[in-house]
């Protein structure tokens, strides 16, 4: 995800690494920031692969900062792992949301539906937090008041997101965007 949303943001416009990192940590919540440990390291690999340049720059008090573009390559990349999106990348409500920030920056409306899709078809298998056995446990089968309202608020946003995704699709399909 941290790939994606690099190269997504990219593909806005340049930025510097702090401005990219920022905006990172907006879309992914504060409650999971990312650390330049992380953050740098993936830069540093997507400039190796041809997929990002940065532009050195002096700053305030002749400090380096780089100014990050994506290639071409990188715009190729992007637009794989959002053909691709998956697995976790669908089923995992942070890591799907990340994918549904960028799904604009793929060019073709098929393949845009395509990941919707998946999205609707992972949200239409019945799915529960608890379980008895294989049986996924509804929210009038459950005592604990917290966890029956776990329930009640996953079936509300997962009823208002099957909404959206159909939407989507029937206007996509008419050829119409919103």
């Amino acid at each position: 995800m941290i790939e994606l949303m690099i190269l997504g943001f990219l593909a806005e416009g340049p930025l510097h690494g702090y401005e990219l990192r920022r905006k990172m940590a907006q879309l992914h919540g504060y409650a999971r920031t990312f650390s330049d440990g992380t953050v740098y390291p993936a830069i540093n690999r997507l400039v190796a692969a041809g997929a990002l340049t940065r532009e050195m720059h002096r700053g305030q008090a002749a400090a380096q900062k780089g100014i990050l573009r994506l290639t071409d390559a990188g715009h190729e990349r992007l637009r794989r792992l959002l053909r691709d999106a998956d697995g976790y990348d669908i089923t995992d409500t942070g890591r799907y949301f990340v994918v549904l920030a960028f799904l604009s920056q793929l060019p073709d409306p098929e393949e845009r539906r395509a990941v919707l899709r998946r999205r609707l078809a992972f949200l239409d298998q019945p799915a529960s937090f608890f379980y008895d056995g294989a049986h996924p446990l509804r929210a009038k089968e459950i005592d604990d008041p917290y966890r029956h309202g776990m329930l009640v608020i996953a079936k509300a946003a997962s009823k208002a997101e099957r909404a959206w995704l159909r939407e989507q699709l029937d206007l996509t399909t008419e050829g119409h965007h919103r």
